[in-house]
């Protein structure tokens, strides 16, 4: 897998505005897990691993953190707010030109990131084993990744392949 930073070394930081506008930095995650959702309000995959991620999300509590980066620069702001208030999403971060995308290395919506509270990457990759012929997934590595990692343990596999919506990183024409 072609990635730009490796698993177990220090996850990079960076400062996005929510759709709000308030500024949040990477570093500002608080004490316990991070995910990081490579993000489209358009996409089917994406919305599905939203629906996802708010069933685990209530069984982690406060002990995991969940911020969705949209990066498609196909996306007017008003869609993003309007479908990130429709699916409850707790934090949407607006990275107009993909640089988080780029220094992350995402490809794909969702291409999901765990990240520990030292600031290290502990996994990245797909939500789970669904393929396009293999519509049911048998294993939810992300689940997997975090429940590992609240356990004190090392996820295995630390990194999958992410599949999804490929990241739009050119503006529509005019």
């Amino acid at each position: 897998m072609d990635t730009v930073i490796q698993t177990g070394q220090p996850a990079p930081d960076f400062q996005l505005p929510t759709l709000l506008g308030k500024i949040l930095h990477r570093s500002q995650a608080g004490e316990g897990l991070l995910i990081l959702n490579f993000w489209s309000a358009e996409c089917p995959w994406a919305e599905r691993a939203d629906r996802e991620l708010q069933k685990y999300l209530h069984a982690w509590g406060d002990r995991v953190a969940w911020w969705s980066i949209a990066s498609n620069q196909n996306e007017p702001h008003e869609l993003l707010e309007k479908v990130a208030s429709e699916r409850s999403l707790p934090v949407v971060l607006h990275d107009r030109q993909h640089q988080v995308a780029d220094l992350y290395g995402a490809k794909t919506t969702p291409h999901l990131f765990v990240i520990d509270a030292g600031g290290f990457l502990r996994y990245q990759g797909a939500l789970d084993d669904v393929t396009f012929r293999q519509r049911e997934p048998r294993r939810f590595f992300l689940q997997q990744a975090v429940e590992a990692l609240l356990a004190d343990r090392q996820p295995d596999p630390d990194q999958t392949p992410a599949y999804g919506c490929t990241i739009v990183r050119h503006s529509p024409p005019a």
